[in-house]
């Protein structure tokens, strides 16, 4: 149960930045579902990487001034390991990072 909990996890990820693609200005995704998917593995990568470094502040689960600017940092700096399939300005990030924030809230992605 656990590796199709994490499937749907990554699906719901690439779909919710196919969605941001379309809503954010500065925040292009390629590569239809496939690029999506890689995307999202690597800003979970980075993201966790993060977390590591950073600590509890910045989790999902306790967001607030620190955690937006990570994400956004995470999302900019993702485009460079992946730069075929994500491209992503400074303001796209922060927007981007905003509207992931506003669909985590409404949509958790952390199956219970």
């Amino acid at each position: 149960m656990q590796w199709l909990g994490l499937i749907i996890r990554f699906f719901v990820s690439a779909l919710v930045l196919i969605v941001v693609s379309w809503i954010s200005p500065g925040f292009v995704v390629s590569g239809g579902i496939v690029g999506a998917l890689i995307a999202a593995a690597v800003i979970v990568v980075l993201g966790y990487i993060a977390e590591a470094l950073l600590g509890d502040r910045i989790s999902p689960q306790s967001r607030g001034l620190v955690g937006f600017v990570t994400a956004a940092v995470v999302i900019y700096l993702a485009q460079f390991i992946i730069p075929s399939l994500l491209n992503v300005t400074i303001v796209g990030a922060l927007i981007s990072a905003f509207i992931i924030g506003l669909i985590d809230a409404f949509v958790p992605t952390v199956l219970r």
